[in-house]
């Protein structure tokens, strides 16, 4: 163990008893600490400073540099070190956020940084989001719960900082309960005092955990914790090369105990710090052993935790390695992220997809989710793609500022641009794209299920064509609150009341009465609902009128029946 007093560094010999290293010495809160390993074995070299995997606060950020991946090259001047804190052991609120709700999802410094209204010390970090502003934001909204991008420390991908780029996203972690001190200065305590303001607005908190990988990377990578520590957490092919499921150089290997038990602690530290839920990034990489497993132990164990049982549990159920997309296998009582709703939603509007489709997903996809209560998440766009304003205004990705020569991000993003490419003054345009966009809102607000949103779309943020913005932690990424349309932020505030108004679209109970007509009363043909059209199509539960397609009109109506 390392303890240091500034740059001065003690070293401690730690002493291994049964499974357990432990080190006699007087350690109180607040001093600054690292580890030290040698031995046989890849990752081992005593001249890397590694940071705890359980640290809970850091010093500084993690920061990239071709020495923290050369043998024997002294790198304590480089990497964080880990902060005591002070114990705590808060029993677990009852999470706020109910499956059916709104979740909002936004990146900590990109939502506030460049807020006019928000103390300037306070833009870009957790605490802006207590800010009375910004929850009056939320509850006009009526969002259920914030889902916060990672906060947790990480560290840029070693091809940026030549490039002059940084990570803006944060889904390159090192340490799972580390928060970094660019977003969350105050540490521990900031966020516990940012989820409490949130739930007495009545707003619930979802953590973005990303459980998939390391920043450590590929055999080139960085060394700068399990790597040095303990090399075996990260799955190895039979010929010893590392596995890459996740696309980022490594997996953590959540087949093994003690990989799950740190996911599992980490979990239970933030349900202690009061937040309803999670996020699991590329989540099928944790129910591998190698292939997918829909039994898998991890699943069982966070079921039978009692600190964790009544969390929300969010699975984005893909990953890039073999069988990896596994929308609709994840156990009961997971929600999912379901692209196939954003896809047959997209196409529907842009003019290639069948209302029988459309109908389909705004009823909570039964043909994904057999389960008495549909399990998914409906969303049009999401950090990762296209905002929705770009969606109708791009038909082709524009990511050259990310320095891949536009060769990063989806290429087929079901988008469409009216016959222009990127901005435009003519009018017609314009009308055409505004009213694509809030027809598709409608949609969403009009579909039966939990939604999600991703913020600055209920102004029609735009990243300028970018739908790979992982990069770009500057004024592309950043939500300008001066320039937004607030013309169309009053009518998404509508539909807000609207879905409130209309309890039965945001029950994810499968309806027991749900049934299409046409404005005189026609049900559809097998032959009418395959067809890509739809004109006064309307959709009834319990006899209340929920909404009513015009295509060719390009709108969709949420009308709130007379009680």
């Amino acid at each position: 163990m390392c303890l240091f007093d500034g740059d001065d560094e003690q070293r401690v010999a730690m002493a291994k008893i049964g499974d357990d290293w432990i080190v006699d010495a007087a350690v109180g809160v607040g001093q600054a600490y690292g580890y030290r390993a040698a031995g046989a074995g890849p990752g081992f070299d005593p001249a890397k400073l590694l940071v705890d995997p359980y640290a809970l606060e850091l010093d500084r950020p993690y920061r990239q540099d071709p020495r923290l991946a050369i043998h024997g090259e002294e790198t304590a001047d480089l990497v964080p070190r880990a902060r005591v804190t002070a114990p705590f052991d808060s029993a677990p609120s009852p999470p706020l956020f109910r499956p059916g709700g709104l979740i909002y999802e936004l990146n900590v410094r990109g939502f506030t940084v460049r807020h006019p209204e928000v103390p300037e010390a306070l833009r870009g970090t957790l605490a802006a989001l207590a800010q009375p502003v910004i929850i009056e934001h939320l509850k006009k909204l009526r969002v259920s719960a914030v889902e916060l991008m990672p906060i947790t420390a990480w560290i840029d991908e070693r091809h940026l900082p030549p490039r002059g780029l940084s990570n803006a996203w944060g889904y390159n972690p090192v340490t799972p309960m580390a928060l970094d001190p660019r977003l969350v200065p105050g540490g521990v305590e900031e966020l516990r005092a940012t989820v409490a303001a949130l739930r007495t607005a009545g707003i619930g908190v979802i953590l973005d955990l990303v459980f998939n990988h390391t920043g450590e990377s590929d055999e080139q990578g960085p060394t700068l914790s399990l790597r040095g520590l303990d090399d075996a957490a990260y799955a190895r092919a039979p010929d010893g090369s590392l596995i890459n499921d996740a696309g980022t150089g490594n997996v953590l290997d959540a087949s093994q105990p003690s990989v799950r038990a740190m996911i599992l602690d980490s979990l239970r530290h933030f349900a202690r710090c009061g937040v309803d839920g999670f996020r699991f990034d590329l989540a099928t990489v944790m129910a591998r052993g190698p292939g997918f497993d829909p039994h898998a132990p991890i699943f069982a164990e966070i079921a039978a935790d009692p600190i964790l049982a009544d969390r929300v549990l969010i699975a984005e159920p893909w990953d890039i390695g073999p069988g990896g997309y596994q929308l609709g296998a994840f156990p009961e009582g997971w929600l999912e992220w379901n692209d196939r709703y954003r896809d047959d939603v997209r196409r529907f509007w842009r003019g290639d997809g069948s209302v029988s489709a459309l109908a389909t997903r705004m009823c909570g996809s039964f043909d994904v989710f057999d389960e008495v209560r549909t399990r998914t998440v409906n969303f049009l766009a999401t950090h990762d793609g296209f905002t929705l304003a770009d969606l109708v205004a791009y038909e082709h990705r524009h990511n050259e500022a990310n320095g891949e020569d536009n060769r990063d991000g989806h290429g087929e993003n079901l988008s469409w641009n009216h016959g222009v490419e990127g901005p435009t003054d003519d009018p017609e345009i314009l009308r055409r794209r505004g009213l694509d966009i809030r027809a598709m809102l409608a949609t969403l607000f009009a579909s039966r299920g939990t939604i999600q949103l991703t913020a600055g779309d209920e102004f029609g943020r735009s990243q300028r064509g970018n739908n790979n913005a992982y990069a770009q932690d500057n004024e592309v990424s950043w939500l300008d609150w001066t320039a937004r349309d607030m013309n169309l932020e009053a009518f998404v505030f509508d539909l807000a009341d609207r879905r409130a108004a209309l309890p039965e679209l945001s029950d994810p109970q499968r309806p027991a009465d749900i049934r299409w007509a046409t404005g005189d009363g026609h049900i559809p043909t097998q032959q009418e609902w395959a067809s890509r059209s739809a004109e006064g199509l309307s959709m009834r539960t319990d006899s209340r009128t929920g909404f009513t397609i015009d295509s060719t009109a390009r709108s969709l109506l949420l009308a709130v029946p007379q009680i």
